[in-house]
């Protein structure tokens, strides 16, 4: 996993939290992990990710509620229409209004809801896993940066004081060799030591220079020349995490891990995707309604309450006017637009029952991808499971192996300083050259060097166990 690999590649701790802004106030660890994961561009996107997310649930929720819409039109006729008045057509415009209220609902639809709503929980709580796990990705980049340049600047302050021994071998030696304790020759093979040790001074600095830029780097600082990490004193401490065994440890990660629960929400909505093509299989049943009416604000013929005889036509025979009764009317404004929409309303309403028979093999093919979906994520996720199990087992042995080497280290150091001492002694009572000397003091330098790396690597490798484990990992 790629976690792991950001972990072997340099030592580790871990921390807490803490506020600090970007300024020459030497930074803690807390406060390193604390600025990248609020600045970080891609804790940001994931912050998005679940906004989207977010939004497909707001979305599936929506799906149980019926569909309703309101609409309003309005028109104009303009052209030959019929005037009321003269009772002939003539050019003139005439308006009209109209409104509608329509709404639908899914009554069944073989649970499609349910289990979209399903899915985008699912969804959700996939990318807060996402988030959470991209989050611990930046802590530990912040982590092995900062820790790579707290090695680098013990390991200056180290070689430093090396420097200023081999100077101070050095000054002591001319002393002998101006009162002709010494040869001059004794003074060549020291001037030759100082001259390698301040090569590793340069060296050291230059080491601790990068791993310093490349943290401001990381954690988006622009003053570089200012930044500098606080002072502390990182001392091995007891721990009990190795009195666990790696299955006990294996057990309690993969319950706690957020890349596995990532992957297991991921097979969760594999699982509830495939529910939802499979109720393709099934008929929906929908209902409807909608109720309508218009409005004309044209002018309309209104009867006056008077009847008039009008002529028809005459008997043949006796020439007699045959006359019918017709109501006379009169030219009136439009009607109230309450009472129009009134009399002109209309409801309209029913239920459609789909029932899929054959659809190109779509639903078919739809749900064998799907079941496909539901394999391959049960092998990522088993595949992390297993990578995590070989990582633990890994980690729990390097774990004792950083142990042993930080006490063998502690040894040899302490056997190199006594063995520097003794030729030291020897050296200043002229009973050994300055080749053995030279020769004792960077065996020593090398055993001071060597416990350094080895101390920073148990106390890596520990808090590598505890991070899997879930312990609140502090300095």
């Amino acid at each position: 996993m790629r976690r792991v690999l950001l972990f072997f590649v340099t030592l580790n701790l871990l921390f807490g939290y803490s506020q600090q802004s970007e300024q020459a106030v030497p930074w803690t660890l807390e406060a390193a992990v604390e600025h990248a994961v609020k600045n970080n561009l891609q804790i940001k996107q994931a912050y998005l990710d679940v906004m989207d997310a977010e939004t497909y649930k707001s979305e599936a929720i929506g799906n149980f509620l019926p569909a309703l819409n309101l609409s309003v039109g309005h028109s104009w006729n303009v052209g030959l229409n019929r005037n009321l008045t003269t009772n002939v057509f003539e050019d003139m415009t005439n308006q009209f209004s109209s409104g509608s209220v329509d709404m639908g609902v899914n009554i069944y639809n073989g649970k499609r809801n349910i289990y979209q709503l399903l899915s985008a929980n699912l969804g959700v709580l996939a990318r807060q896993y996402q988030l959470e796990d991209m989050k611990e990705d930046v802590m530990l980049l912040v982590v092995n940066g900062y820790l790579q340049v707290l090695f680098n600047k013990e390991n200056l302050a180290v070689q430093n004081n090396q420097l200023s021994v081999a100077k101070t071998e050095l000054e002591q030696t001319q002393g002998l060799v101006d009162a002709g304790a010494l040869p001059q020759g004794e003074l060549y093979e020291l001037q030759a030591t100082l001259a390698t040790q301040e090569q590793l001074v340069v060296a050291a600095q230059n080491d601790y220079e990068i791993a310093r830029i490349s943290l401001a780097q990381l954690l988006l600082l622009d003053d570089f020349e200012n930044f500098s990490i606080a002072d502390s004193d990182y001392d091995m401490v007891a721990t009990m995490i190795l009195d666990k065994s790696p299955q006990e440890l294996f057990d309690k990660a993969v319950t706690s891990r957020n890349d596995i629960r990532f992957a297991e929400t991921n097979v969760e909505i594999a699982e509830a995707n495939l529910l939802i093509a499979k109720a393709a299989y099934q008929p929906s049943l929908s209902g409807y309604y909608s109720y309508s009416s218009r409005i004309s604000y044209a002018d309309i013929l209104v009867p006056t309450g008077a009847v008039n005889q009008v002529p028809i036509g005459t008997v043949a025979e006796t020439g007699q006017a045959v006359v019918v009764p017709q109501a006379e009317t009169g030219i009136a404004s439009h009607l109230p637009i309450a009472d129009q929409f009134r009399q002109n309303d209309g409801h309209n309403f029913g239920v459609n029952l789909r029932i899929p028979i054959l659809n190109g093999f779509s639903v078919k093919n739809n749900v064998r991808r799907n079941k496909v979906n539901v394999a391959r994520s049960s092998t990522v996720l088993n595949q992390q499971k297993q990578d995590l199990e070989r990582t633990i087992y890994q980690s729990y042995a390097d774990a004792k192996g950083g142990l042993k080497a930080y006490d063998a280290a502690q040894k040899t150091t302490l056997a190199r300083k006594e063995a520097y001492q003794y030729a030291l002694d020897r050296f200043n009572a002229g009973a050994a050259t300055s080749l053995q000397f030279s020769q004792a003091k960077q065996r020593y330098d090398a055993a001071v060097s060597a416990e350094l790396r080895a101390k920073f690597d148990a106390i890596f490798r520990i808090k590598i166990l505890e991070f899997y484990f879930g312990i609140q990992l502090t300095l």
